[in-house]
């Protein structure tokens, strides 16, 4: 980040202040102060936070303060702020989901995600906008309204993380958590210049979820660089949680602070749209020319791409399960209360029948299949974060790509869903503005269980992005924003 930028506590990476404020050269309170500064000079405009505990932020603050007096040994959160998607429940603080249905819903105990970052000495600053029930490529509701994108207010800065987001594009936090079903993570991080994580399935324990065994939705960190996103996910990973059946223990020892992986030793395949997902061609013209810029860094790098062919549809029925499962009563009871996403992804699976959710399965066991072949001899899959850049919140998403009518929205986000549903680790990095003047940037997918090596190498891509300024994380004026 320009050091020109950096003229509050808040605009600082969430190593940096993790480091000033164990050296006892910035205290949780400063940094408190700070953020809940910058979310009052620019949130009227962005609306990223829609619930705030500022009293409850500030009194954590000023017990870790007298700790740091008293004690050299502090968790890798410590006095760092963090933004939570309001689709978790913190106790105490107000948790809608985005939904008429609990918009005055204040939980009585906190998600185990939210203990975990308590315990890591993360301060729960509030909540982050969402899509109701975190459905939508974009992120508005009936309770909050709509997030706006810090870089053009005009526009969406995507979904269903994009509360997330959008506060992390501001500083008005250094660490947000957010979810991923198809993109969820990515697509927001994409258009608002951020990095996303979405690790793979059952890494950050769920004990919420209905379905026990599916690729879909996982919880996963945000951060404005790599580096600040590898910190969060160490401290929200590898505690499993009795509730969540996929939910396993590992060491997250290698996550929190990952070296830069030697480029010249891996092997990459660069795809602007997986052979066949609808992407808008400006978009395909900016990855090329800013693919062009670093493929020299690799060992070996080609175009190339696993087949996708029945992914569309597997991942449209599959998704259709899922909604029956958590909305189908909601839906018969409830149905002039909730967003039409919701009604209509719900009522879709009415039509379907066990044949189709069968074939569905098998399909996607063919392409999981498909992937893990095609990521035995590279390292490093590489395709554009989004298939066209952030649209305006008056005109809705897209009908078209390249004058080719889109089904529904969920035909637009193949370029990710895809990833989803192979259980690989993707990470979105920033990489400049579109032709649009939007932000621009990465997915890049590693290896089965490889996270701590997909880390590591987009930590050494970030490092050459941002050497150039076409290429750098984009920051937003802020100064137009308040």
């Amino acid at each position: 980040q320009p050091a020109a930028t950096m003229t509050e506590p808040c605009d600082l990476s969430a190593v940096d202040l993790r480091a000033l404020i164990g050296a006892r050269k910035l205290s949780p309170v400063e940094l408190v102060e700070s953020c809940l500064k910058r979310i009052d000079a620019v949130n009227g405009t962005v609306n990223a936070f829609v619930a705030l505990d500022e009293q409850g932020a500030l009194a954590t603050a000023r017990e870790q303060e007298k700790r740091l007096a008293s004690s050299t040994e502090q968790p890798k959160l410590f006095g760092l702020p963090v933004g939570i998607k309001d689709l978790v429940n913190v106790q105490g603080i107000r948790t809608t989901y985005g939904s008429l249905l609990f918009k005055d819903h204040v939980p009585d105990a906190d998600d185990g995600q939210i203990t975990r970052l308590r315990q890591a000495g993360a301060i729960i600053l509030g909540k982050t906008n969402t899509p109701e029930f975190g459905s939508g490529a974009n992120t508005t509701n009936r309770v909050y309204g709509a997030t706006t994108n810090p870089f053009d207010p005009a526009r969406t800065p995507g979904g269903s993380s994009g509360g997330s987001a959008a506060a992390l594009a501001c500083s008005m936090v250094p660490l947000a958590q957010g979810s991923d079903t198809g993109g969820s993570l990515r697509a927001p991080a994409t258009w608002s210049g951020v990095v996303g994580f979405r690790p793979r399935p059952g890494a950050v324990a769920n004990e919420r979820r209905l379905l026990p065994l599916t690729y879909f939705s996982v919880q996963g960190p945000m951060g404005r660089s790599v580096a600040d996103t590898a910190l969060l996910y160490s401290a929200q990973a590898g505690s499993a949680h009795p509730g969540d059946p996929m939910g396993f223990p590992f060491s997250t020892a290698d996550l929190a602070y990952p070296k830069p992986a030697n480029l010249s030793k891996l092997r990459v395949a660069f795809s602007e749209d997986l052979g066949s997902a609808p992407v808008d061609d400006g978009i395909k013209r900016v990855f090329r020319a800013r693919t062009g810029k670093f493929r020299a860094a690799f060992a070996h790098a080609r175009d190339d791409h696993p087949d996708i062919a029945g992914v569309r549809d597997a991942f449209w029925v599959l998704r259709c399960v899922y909604y029956m499962a958590y909305h189908k009563e909601k839906v018969e009871k409830h149905r002039d209360l909730l967003s039409p996403n919701i009604v209509t992804n719900t009522e879709a699976g009415y039509a379907m029948s066990l044949a189709d959710v069968a074939a569905a399965e098998v399909a996607w066991r063919q392409w999981y299949d498909r992937f893990q072949a095609f990521m035995e001899d590279v390292d490093l899959l590489i395709l554009p974060g989004n298939a066209y850049p952030p649209y305006r919140l008056d005109t809705g998403a897209p009908t078209t790509i390249n004058g080719k009518p889109m089904e529904n929205y969920m035909d637009a986000s193949l370029i990710r869903s895809a990833l989803t549903l192979t259980g690989n680790p993707v990470i979105a990095v920033p990489c400049g503005l579109d032709e649009t003047g939007a932000p621009f940037g990465f997915q890049i997918a590693g290896k089965r269980h490889g996270e701590a090596e997909l880390l590591s190498a987009a930590l050494a891509i970030e490092t050459i992005l941002n050497a150039d300024g076409e290429t750098a994380r984009p920051i937003p004026d802020l100064e137009k924003l308040t």
